[in-house]
């Protein structure tokens, strides 16, 4: 643990962080949440489990990822200089590895069976399946129905992984119903299921649990581009669906005040339409999922949410984001499906990589800020995965290829 991630532990009380968070369970759940927070403050401090999770992250997952200075984009838009930090060339492709590697692992010590974890665009799910499959470990994915249909690849890679997908076909059949559908059969088998969760979402204490295993992130940034530049970033940006990635880039910087921290929402159709997913622009403070933070809400529920990128049309946001968001350390900013798509395309042509269609938010707001800002300016954006998974879904888009930046 870093020396900033230990000064800002004291904003989390609790499972709190300021009025958000918290852990609002039902009763049957409340010995599994209870055994978890014990086994994770346990585990988090033993040595050798640390160490058998750093072999796994180096020898597998293929950390530390590479920080990239983006030269053709940069010199395109004549500003700041732009680095991504390439998240997308992890083993399966994105982020969600590092925590996933680390939630199996602890399972496996705690004497758990069996693994049920829930997934939007596939990525945690996909990372999920892998983990089971390397530490022996059966494996359920709950997936919206929705979710299934665009993501189709990811649901082949989950079976050919050996884990079983559900399809969650109530309601939206999207991210909300797929977490929901994961905590009732985890509420029917505690004993010897391990639920792991993808985001920095819930009840305490898997935003805090999600937050240490992906603040590598960070942690390695840090590191590469004071190598790269001698200094800090003056930006980092984020795309924000739950958190996770945000959140991973940004918990090492967090008391580093020279940069700014920037997270990117899902503006779907225009946050001033009901198709978007900009929980902390047009959200209201809430209690969904086991935890208080802020939600899209139409009257006493969960109103339904639209993004391009299937990982980030979740109505809410994690609680610790939605702290750091009140208390002014982090900037929220939101890109629609035209700009995210406009930006995926521009790094494809321009840089020869292929970006998730969720990391293309954050794209989308990072160029257009690079080009108001001076060239002595340094903006990191985490790509946060990468595109195969959405070609299919992007190709279907009618005169898509026709159009040029």
């Amino acid at each position: 643990m870093s020396k900033n991630s230990q000064s800002n532990d004291k904003n989390a009380k609790n499972g709190y962080f300021g009025q958000f968070g918290g852990a609002f369970i039902s009763e049957t759940l409340s010995n599994a949440f209870l055994g978890l927070d014990r086994e994770f403050n346990k585990y988090i401090h033993d040595k050798d489990f640390l160490d058998e999770l750093n072999i796994l992250l180096k020898d597998y997952a293929n950390r530390p990822s590479k920080l990239y200075y983006a030269k053709n984009i940069s010199e395109s838009l004549g500003g700041a200089k732009i680095y991504l930090k390439r998240e997308d060339l992890n083993h399966t492709g994105a982020h969600k590895i590092n925590n996933v590697l680390a939630q199996v692992l602890l399972a496996k010590k705690m004497g758990k069976k069996r693994i049920i974890a829930e997934t939007g665009a596939g990525s945690h799910g996909v990372a999920t399946a892998t983990a089971c499959a390397l530490l022996k470990m059966p494996c359920v994915v709950y997936m919206g129905e929705v979710d299934t249909k665009r993501q189709a690849l990811n649901v082949f890679k989950m079976q050919l992984l050996g884990a079983k997908v559900v399809a969650v076909s109530r309601g939206d059949a999207t991210l909300k119903e797929a977490v929901s559908e994961a905590m009732v059969e985890w509420s029917k088998r505690v004993d010897d299921t391990y639920y792991c969760l993808g985001s920095i979402v819930g009840a305490h204490p898997y935003p805090t649990m999600v937050r240490e295993f992906q603040k590598i992130i960070g942690i390695e940034l840090k590191e590469q581009i004071n190598k790269a530049e001698g200094k800090n970033p003056d930006y980092i940006i984020a795309c924000v669906g739950g958190g996770s990635n945000a959140i991973g880039v940004f918990y090492d910087f967090i008391n580093n005040k020279e940069t700014q921290l920037i997270g990117v929402e899902a503006a779907g159709k225009g946050v001033d339409t009901k198709e978007h997913a900009s929980s902390i622009a047009k959200g209201e403070v809430g209690i969904f999922h086991g935890m208080k933070s802020y939600f899209l809400q139409d009257g006493q529920n969960i109103a339904p949410v639209h993004s391009i990128s299937a990982g980030l049309d979740y109505p809410g946001v994690g609680p610790e984001l939605s702290y750091l968001f009140e208390s002014g350390r982090v900037k929220f900013e939101n890109a629609t499906d035209t700009q995210a798509l406009d930006a995926f395309r521009a790094l494809s042509m321009q840089e020869g990589i292929i970006p998730a269609l969720e990391s293309s938010h954050a794209l989308a707001y990072g160029f257009k800020l690079a080009k108001t800002l001076p060239k002595d300016k340094i903006i990191v954006i985490n790509l946060s995965g990468r595109g195969d998974k959405d070609m299919q879904q992007v190709s279907n888009i009618d005169g898509f290829l026709d159009k040029k930046d």
